[in-house]
């Protein structure tokens, strides 16, 4: 039966169970209902817990290493117009310099407008 119970969204563990209205993981102690569970999947937020949307501006809170080259994402640069999507890497952009790019939310901070 865990096979159709989402894992954890704290830890991540597959181990979830369930108890009445509750899913529990074994492995943090983490409890939430199955309906947080299924709009969870939809929300990304940054490093501080604000959500992110298409188009929002982001700025970057450390230096990123790029993979196969000397390239650095240096901390305090500004991404406008991010795309959320599916994955490890949740935010897809433009980066002046660089080109396109998957970045991942814990790295972000989102700039008010």
């Amino acid at each position: 039966m865990t096979d159709t119970l989402p894992p954890c969204p704290d830890c991540g563990s597959a181990y979830t169970y369930e108890v009445g209205a509750l899913l529990n993981c074994p492995e943090c102690g983490h409890e939430w209902s199955a309906e947080t569970a299924q709009d969870a999947g939809t929300d990304v937020r940054d490093s501080v817990g604000n959500l992110l949307a298409d188009g929002d501006t982001v700025t970057v809170i450390k230096d990123l290493k790029l993979k196969g080259t000397s390239s650095v994402i240096k901390v305090g640069t500004k991404v406008r117009g991010i795309r959320i999507v599916e994955g490890d890497h949740d935010i897809d952009c433009r980066i002046p310099g660089i080109g396109q790019i998957g970045l991942k939310s814990q790295f972000v901070k989102k700039v008010s407008d």
